[in-house]
């Protein structure tokens, strides 16, 4: 079985983007809302999300969010 290859998948600046929201959140700056009047995020997932965010806001190399299209849908199958 071969290894697969490829590039980085998240580029440099993306990873510096998301350190930055990490260390932000530990030291209780990080906030949610574009006004930062959201309140402090203390979720490490939600920081991670935000460090990817302000990343492609500046070009990073960071693939494509997923379209809530392409989310798995609930069958629509009656109980009876």
């Amino acid at each position: 079985m071969a290894a697969k290859r490829g590039g980085r998948k998240y580029g440099k600046s993306a990873s510096r983007s998301v350190k930055s929201a990490m260390r932000r959140r530990k030291s209780g700056t990080l906030r949610r809302g574009k006004s930062g009047h959201g309140g402090k995020v203390t979720s490490r997932e939600q920081a991670i999300a935000i460090g990817l965010s302000e990343a492609r806001k500046k070009g990073a190399k960071v693939p494509k969010k997923k379209s809530s299209s392409r989310r798995k849908k609930s069958s629509s199958r009656s109980k009876s």
